[in-house]
């Protein structure tokens, strides 16, 4: 179980205290402008030489320190984010198989690799994983900020003053927490080996680790420094302890800075370096950092081919990491997160927090069962007839709940579920408050699943949805989006698609009648690659995407867009007709596709960073 994070100035003088706060805020308002100190669709290198930190003589010691980043490129496109290698590019290269490069695949315009912020899902993970203990203090961080569908897109993972101060806090918690158990940290005995000595072995190893690679001499003398201000006056345990914060707030932990091998003169395309190559394998799977073996793979050479990534990937997809970070994906992709949502109570008094908590449950239950229990094909997520319920979901889909605690597999009434698309929390979070929305779940579909997102509506039109009319459907109601010329254009795209949504309510409750009419939930799909014509309920529509080619396709682009942090672009069209491809051949097999998208030009290269582009 996590602990407890309790944010507090363990051990810190009132100036102590201030300058670490001087050091958060600084950080932030640096990355900042590194992300912003770019002209729209320019390119950049601000670098953060130093001036995160700004704490030269402060209770750390970092002078311009805990960064480590000099020089870091940063540029943006569009002044949103971060990006270390530009935005776009000109010429083509064949990376070479032989060298790890994967297909021959030419791109003629290769896409910036985004400066990447750790999400809080990430932070929580990394912390754990490097510290040995479960505090979970992203908890109290700002939310991430959502771009496409998901909380890991680079383009918006800024740092604001108050995320700044809340790293603060956190690493003061954790190197408080960390420093309880002392040995468990250490590499050394500071009896036996000295207490400088065994400083030293630690900043090397936890350093390496929090970095995610190997130390530089800068990286070094910096947080010795913040060992030798935690020691002067201190103990050896509050020296350990402040080169804990230290790193705890590097943009080097916070950020994944990728620089690959220097480009040679008329390369567009830099392959990643073994550690970065690790650090992008371990996020992408495990939502953390790399662990030992991972970083041993990396710095023998094993990481070097495409098969020998393939088959770290699989290595990596067969550990209980990888549960957490994939069905991560689908929560997002399915936006549960949004099943903190309220429904009205007047109408749907049977929305309890412990029937909400029990929806929130199945999806991730259910994922893993076809992952790791199943056949893993696409086809099976939106038809197989398996539900994951506590008592409260399975009264509401009204089988029989088996006993034991915490979801339990289910056999669901035919006629009325399978797949995710009839799930309760997906029909919960993609419905309103007190009544059904065939605009959301059919918006839902078309964006989610055909990777076509539909026209903004005209400025200053009402897009109030129909009040509750107990004469009146809500196929009726919504009729005038289709009849109205100014909505049919837009409404015509979501609307006949979620209308067969209509034999589930606002929480996903299964019925036949609607304002005392019988349901219709007769849908349409048009304007698509292969899937245009009707179907019959949400059952039938699961059947209808898992035969189209476009929805696999769409799939392997979701996943293409949460394994780099950022949006498909022009340069990666190549990536995307292999992964693609592969996809297909393997019958939708959604455990393949992770492994071939470790394959691909777009994940195992970055664009390469032209001198100019590096001048301030």
């Amino acid at each position: 179980m996590p602990g407890t994070f309790e944010p507090r100035a363990h051990g810190l003088t009132p100036p102590q205290r201030s300058a670490m706060m001087a050091f958060a805020l600084a950080l932030g308002a640096a990355l900042a402008a590194c992300a912003s100190n770019v002209p729209d669709g320019g390119t950049g290198a601000s670098g953060v030489s130093g001036g995160a930190s700004g704490t030269s003589g402060g209770a750390s010691g970092t002078s311009g320190a805990a960064s480590g980043t000099s020089g870091a490129a940063s540029g943006t496109s569009g002044g949103v984010g971060g990006s270390l290698n530009g935005a776009g590019g000109t010429g083509s290269v064949t990376p070479d198989p032989a060298k790890g490069g994967g297909t021959a695949c030419v791109t003629a315009e290769p896409v910036a690799s985004p400066l990447r912020r750790l999400t809080r899902f990430e932070y929580d993970n990394t912390v754990r994983d490097l510290l040995g203990f479960d505090l979970a203090p992203a908890a109290r961080f700002p939310p991430d900020a959502v771009a496409g569908g998901f909380s890991n897109n680079a383009s918006v993972l800024t740092i604001s003053p108050l995320l700044a101060e809340k790293y603060m806090e956190a690493a003061e918690s954790l190197a408080a927490e960390a420093i309880k158990n002392l040995p468990a940290q250490l590499p050394c005995d500071p009896v036996a080996t000295g207490e400088e000595a065994c400083a030293r072995q630690f900043v090397q190893v936890f350093g390496g680790r929090a970095y995610r690679r190997p130390l530089e001499a800068a990286d070094s003398d910096r947080l010795l420094r913040a060992y030798a201000a935690g020691r002067t006056g201190g103990s050896f345990a509050e020296g350990i302890g402040m080169v804990i914060r230290a790193a705890l707030q590097s943009p080097s932990f916070l950020y994944r800075f990728e620089f690959g091998a220097t480009a040679l003169p008329g390369e567009k395309l830099v392959r990643l370096n073994a550690h970065e190559l690790a650090a992008r394998l371990s996020y992408f799977l495990w939502a953390s950092m790399p662990d030992e073996p991972l970083t041993v793979a990396a710095e023998s050479g094993v990481l070097s081919t495409p098969q020998g990534i393939a088959a770290q990937a699989r290595t990596m997809l067969a550990d209980k990491r990888a549960r957490r970070a994939v069905t991560e994906f689908y929560d997002q992709w399915l936006a549960l997160g949004a099943l903190t949502l309220i429904k009205d109570p007047l109408v749907h008094p049977e929305f309890t927090p412990e029937l909400r908590d029990a929806m929130r449950a199945e999806t991730p239950a259910f994922v893993e069962h076809v992952l790791w229990a199943g056949d893993g094909r696409l086809a099976t997520m939106l038809t197989s007839p398996l539900g994951f319920t506590s008592a409260p979901l399975a009264a509401l889909y009204g089988v029989a709940q088996p006993a034991g605690i915490g979801p339990r597999q289910v056999t669901l009434v035919p006629e009325q579920r399978a797949g995710l698309l009839t799930q309760a929390g997906f029909l919960a979070v993609h419905a309103l408050p007190n009544q059904s929305s065939p605009v959301t779940r059919g918006k839902f579909v078309r964006e989610k699943f055909l990777c076509q997102e539909p026209p903004a509506p005209p400025p200053n039109l009402n897009v109030t949805p129909p009040e509750v009319d107990n004469t009146r459907s809500t196929r009726e109601r919504f009729a005038q989006h289709t009849a109205d010329p100014t909505c049919s254009a837009c409404h015509e795209l979501m609307d006949p698609i979620g209308f067969g949504f209509e034999a589930y309510d606002a929480v996903g409750r299964f019925r036949t009648a609607d304002a005392g009419k019988s349901i219709d939930d007769s849908g349409w799909v048009a304007k698509s690659a292969d899937l245009d014509g009707p179907f019959r309920g949400a059952r039938e529509l699961g059947e209808k995407l898992a035969g189209s080619a476009q929805v696999r396709d769409c799939v392997a682009s979701q996943w293409l867009r949460y394994a780099l942090g950022r949006f498909e672009g022009a340069g990666d069209s190549c990536s995307l007709t292999q992964l693609r491809a592969k996809f297909s051949a393997s019958g939708g097999d959604l455990r393949e596709l992770l492994v071939e998208l470790t394959q691909t030009e777009s994940f195992l290269y970055r664009r390469a960073i032209a001198a100019e582009e590096l001048l301030p």
